[in-house]
């Protein structure tokens, strides 16, 4: 085997399809599945068992990907390492977050100080933010919800209320304070299952004994203020995303309900070697949103 067939390998145990597999690694799906078929024959025992169009580990797939997972992250900290030693001007650091609009004032003032650095990120949910951590794709998540997967440390960046947002001419509008009872059979505007507006809802809803009335699901949670105040229904932002709304569209309103809140961390792998380029924008970050320079950012661009 050679460390190409162990990449291969990792990238199709992870994505569960030959195809997407081979679209990420820019190879040909033939050539994806002879590799694979290389190294179980090396192996000497099959790694993959089929699940409806794609692929599922066995338990000498799963036993085995540990160790790859080991051993390719070694190989890649080893290379790393010697990037720092070079200095941060050749540094690179990969970010995935939940939206990246909360990251853009971020990203803007990190580059600003260290140009030399090159930033790559990724929107993904947590479970993928997760997987992505694991398998070494990404350097560090800003995740608001907890990362279910051992092996991770994450470090509080920020705590922000969370309120509910709903257009001027609903019949909440001119209510300063409102109850979950209140929110029954309102259509609701969130995201998809897996980001952190629609668990937090999720568990508000579940809490109250109440059933939710999801109308309108996106993947950017970024863009959940704009499409309450087009008028699609009602739902939860960011308290900050109320100082920085410059129309008179959609209002804010206190939510009273326990627990109602965000809180923003920077996540890295507990065991993993933390380049010097991901440590300098950790601690950036960390200076970033203690001090309210977020807040300002938010404000300006809203």
């Amino acid at each position: 085997m050679d460390l190409l067939q162990l990449r291969y390998f990792q990238a199709v145990a992870y994505r569960g399809h030959l195809s997407q597999a081979a679209a990420e690694l820019h190879i040909a799906q033939p050539s994806l599945s002879r590799a694979i078929a290389r190294l179980e024959a090396d192996l000497g025992v099959p790694l993959f068992e089929r699940a409806g169009r794609g692929l599922r580990l066995n338990h000498f797939g799963t036993t085995f990907l540990r160790r790859v997972d080991r051993a390719l992250r070694e190989l890649d900290d080893a290379r790393q390492e010697l990037v720092d030693l070079a200095g941060l001007d050749h540094g690179r650091v990969a970010v995935a977050s939940e939206t990246l609009l909360t990251l853009t004032g971020l990203m803007s003032a990190f580059r600003t100080e260290y140009p030399g650095i090159e930033l790559r990120l990724y929107q993904s949910s947590a479970e993928t933010m997760a997987q992505q951590l694991c398998a070494g794709e990404v350097d560090l998540c800003f995740a608001s919800q907890p990362l279910r997967q051992p092996g991770l440390q994450a470090r509080e960046l920020l705590r922000e209320e969370v309120i509910l947002a709903v257009p001027s001419t609903h019949r909440l509008a001119r209510r300063k304070r409102v109850r979950m009872a209140d929110l029954a059979n309102e259509p609701m505007v969130t995201t998809r299952p897996g980001y952190w507006p629609r668990a937090l809802a999720d568990r508000l809803f579940a809490e109250a004994g109440l059933a939710p009335n999801y109308s309108c699901e996106s993947d950017e949670p970024g863009a959940t203020g704009q499409l309450i105040a087009s008028g699609l229904g009602i739902g939860l932002v960011p308290e900050v995303a109320r100082r920085a709304a410059k129309d008179e569209a959609a209002v804010g309103l206190e939510l009273d309900a326990p627990g109602c809140h965000r809180t923003l961390t920077v996540v890295q792998r507990a065991d993993a070697y933390l380049s010097a380029a991901a440590q300098r924008l950790t601690e950036f970050a960390v200076a970033y949103f203690s001090t309210g320079r977020y807040r300002t950012a938010v404000e300006s661009a809203g």
